[in-house]
């Protein structure tokens, strides 16, 4: 068969299956990402829709099929913490690369006040997204119940407080992640250890805490327990309120890198040394660890696997395929900063 590009016509599906010798249903299912399809078809399709130059008519498709080809990436936090905390960028990449293997496009929406969560919740009930991956929830957000009552399909990064069987979640285990890194501190020799953690109506901030206390067993000493936002400005002032009731304070585990960093820099303005007179250590390993001075002792978070595992659950609910939740390992990295 001879190359299409030349302007006679629009190629189509027809057109890529016979170029590639394949039926039109493996090209479909090549197109959408699909599974159950051999490297060597998958490959003749590649090289067709190259030659022929198809594209997908995404505005007849969805007229058809009633579905955007669109997913929406949902933060529900302050607009600027999506440039301030590298963990979100982390994820909205590896969704981006995730939709773009599929033909598909992701739409940024954030929901931080209530007239931003009635524009999101109206543009995502009137169809322009066929679903939402949700990349923070806090238990007293109603943002989330209106999308499982409306029946938006929708798949939370971490488990969703209070909501957590009516969506799937892709998490890893807080609580035992909190635990390793713990032990690590007191395997260190560390004997006076204090903890910086998130928000209590967040999955994270609140296990993270229940793994810390878990572990410290009698040693847990409630006046050594911060619980703030995720920023550095927060970690920082944690900080600076725990060496304020407890000087000798030998070790932090923060619940973040973020905050780890503010809190480092707290610890320097009091004229405390990391690590030599306070270890301290975060969670995430997000770039921010690695390139910090001193490099970050923290729990790695699997992004990549996060955000392409989402998207790809998501589809599937859209599809109708029963929903399903992942829990993904981390691993603790030890660095100088503890």
């Amino acid at each position: 068969m001879g190359d299409l590009k030349d302007g006679r016509r629009r190629p189509t599906i027809r057109d890529v299956a016979a170029a590639a010798g394949v039926s039109r249903g493996t090209v479909s299912r090549v197109i959408n990402g699909g599974h159950w399809v051999s490297p060597d078809a998958r490959a003749a399709v590649e090289d067709a829709i190259t030659r022929t130059g198809y594209t997908a008519n995404h505005a007849a498709r969805s007229l058809a099929t009633g579905r955007s080809s669109s997913l929406a990436f949902l933060l529900t936090e302050p607009q600027q913490l999506l440039f301030a905390d590298p963990t979100f960028a982390l994820l909205l990449r590896g969704a981006t690369e995730a939709l773009a293997q599929r033909s598909m496009t992701l739409v940024l929406l954030v929901a931080d006040t209530a007239a931003e969560r009635a524009n999101v919740e109206h543009y995502v009930r009137a169809g322009h997204v066929d679903g939402v991956l949700l990349i923070s929830s806090h238990e007293s957000d109603p943002l989330l119940a209106s999308l499982i009552e409306a029946g938006v399909p929708t798949v939370c990064t971490g488990v969703p407080l209070g909501h957590r069987m009516y969506v799937p979640t892709v998490s890893v285990d807080e609580t035992e992640s909190a635990r390793v890194m713990t032990r690590h501190l007191i395997d260190r020799g560390h004997q006076k250890i204090a903890v910086i953690t998130g928000p209590d109506d967040t999955s994270g901030g609140r296990y993270r805490l229940v793994g810390f206390r878990e572990e410290m067993g009698d040693r847990f000493d409630p006046d050594l327990v911060e619980q703030d936002v995720y920023s550095s400005e927060a970690g920082a002032a944690a900080m600076t309120r725990l060496l304020e009731r407890a000087p000798d304070i030998d070790a932090v585990f923060a619940a973040s890198d973020v905050m780890a960093v503010g809190a480092i820099a707290a610890a320097r303005r009091a004229g405390r040394r990391v690590p030599e007179d306070l270890a301290v250590a975060g969670f995430d390993d997000s770039g921010l660890a690695e390139t910090h001075d001193p490099p970050l002792t923290t729990m790695r978070q699997p992004w990549g696997q996060i955000s392409s595992a989402m998207v790809e659950i998501l589809i599937d609910v859209i599809n109708g395929v029963p929903r399903t939740d992942l829990v993904l390992p981390t691993t603790l990295i030890v660095r100088e900063s503890a």
